[in-house]
């Protein structure tokens, strides 16, 4: 029979990466081999990691945008989680996941690269501002959760605790499977500051659940140029469908990144420290559905490549909403399909070819104001049996329109979305 493995990965809000010692489900057991803090990683790895990552958050847009409504996502924490999944494929499925998810590093060089990639990260943002007087947070964490008992290849475990430095914390799934499932669950609650609660939800976890892995981001940032909530007020945001909703418009005139084409307008909003921005993707009145259908990777690093310090006068919805869906079907359809069925190999986990993913579900959260912007997402894949003056550019959010928020030295995308209704 197929053995089931849960796999939850977490981006989050606020956290810290968890260290050694007791749980509330029992002892971490570390691996003998501690995190290479310092990974040797040709900047060519990381470019092709980041390209990578990039192309397959827009492909995945491309699937997800068919389900109508606002759109939030976390392609960061997907990518994160599946990769340490990736660690334990072999065969045909190493070789589809690798094509869907789009990896082009060679598994010797790809974990080392997110290593490099999370390292780098974990260093953004020191003495800058967070949203609502906190301190700036970008922080990402591992953690995995594994049956009493079982058996798991030293090498698999050697790879995650190297490169993504996590111990193994041993439950029981199989006595204790609802206080396994609420442990799990607490942790991924801490680490968004309740922002992701129930990810896990009952009936998921059961006796046949042998590893859970979790990866947290946590995102929470000011605006290096905040906006003045004395100058928000209400204002109609134009619907697709060509109705409209009153909801309240922020203003401000500041020096930001902006870009013009054939049917699109594009505003980069920098975060305290100027490390991290929100690139706004505002198609023209009519446009939204033949721009979304040609946004991809290429599209959105020209747009970015052309943005030109402007004087920007800009007015914008606040929005705050949640997105939760499965992505088997969006997986399978980016082509790692058997990913999913009896023919499934993650033999690098246990040695054996009894494990495939039952599903990968996810869930995210932003709330952007006046102040700066929080974020948070979770995503749980499930592996069971088997100058001189000038008039400022004027620039109206008034209509549906996506965005992004990256890593501006590496271009790495943490999330990205779509706002169709702000009032929804």
């Amino acid at each position: 029979m197929k053995r089931t493995i849960l796999i939850a990965l977490v981006m989050i809000t606020l956290l810290s990466l968890l260290g050694c010692g007791q749980t509330a489900s029992g002892q971490v057991v570390q691996s003998d081999k501690p995190r290479d803090t310092s990974p040797s990683v040709d900047e060519s790895d990381l470019t092709a990691l980041v390209d990578g990552n990039n192309a397959f958050a827009f492909n995945l847009y491309q699937v997800l945008k068919q389900s109508g409504g606002n759109l939030f996502y976390s392609p960061y924490s997907i990518s994160e989680a599946l990769a340490m999944t990736y660690a334990g494929a072999r065969g045909e499925t190493e070789k589809d996941m690798a094509e869907a998810l789009d990896f082009t590093l060679s598994q010797d060089r790809l974990h080392p690269a997110f290593n490099s990639l999370d390292l780098q990260l974990k260093q953004r943002g020191q003495g800058a501002a967070g949203k609502n007087g906190t301190g700036f947070k970008l922080d990402v964490a591992n953690a995995i959760w594994g049956q009493k008992g079982y058996q798991f290849l030293a090498q698999y475990l050697d790879i995650l605790a190297q490169n993504y430095g996590v111990g193994l914390r041993i439950v029981d799934f199989i006595k204790q499977t609802e206080q396994s499932r609420v442990t799990i669950n607490q942790w991924v609650s801490d680490q968004t500051e309740g922002k992701i609660k129930d990810l896990i939800p009952p009936g998921v976890i059961n006796d046949l659940t042998r590893l859970v892995l979790t990866n947290a981001v946590y995102f929470n940032a000011a605006w290096q140029y905040p906006f003045n909530d004395k100058a928000t007020s209400d204002g109609l945001f134009y619907l697709l469908d060509g109705g409209n909703v009153t909801v309240p418009m922020m203003k401000q005139t500041e020096s930001l990144g902006y870009a013009k084409g054939a049917n699109y307008e594009a505003v980069e909003l920098p975060y305290s420290g100027q490390e991290l921005s929100m690139v706004i993707l505002l198609p023209q009145a009519g446009e939204f559905e033949p721009f979304e259908n040609s946004l991809d990777a290429g599209l959105v690093k020209t747009i970015i490549s052309q943005l030109e310090k402007n004087d920007v006068s800009l007015t914008m919805p606040k929005f705050e909403y949640e997105s939760s869906f499965s992505l088997k079907q969006a997986l399978s359809t980016l082509g790692m399909g058997v990913a999913f069925t009896s023919d499934a190999d993650f033999s690098g986990m246990d040695g054996n070819h009894d494990l495939l993913i039952q599903d990968v579900l996810h869930k995210a959260f932003v709330s952007v104001d006046e102040a700066g912007t929080e974020a948070a997402a979770a995503t749980a894949v499930i592996v069971g049996l088997t100058s001189m003056p000038v008039q400022p550019t004027q620039v109206t959010v008034d209509r549906p329109f996506l965005f992004l928020i990256r890593d501006i030295a590496t271009g790495s995308i943490i999330f990205m979305g779509r706002v169709l209704n702000p009032a929804a």
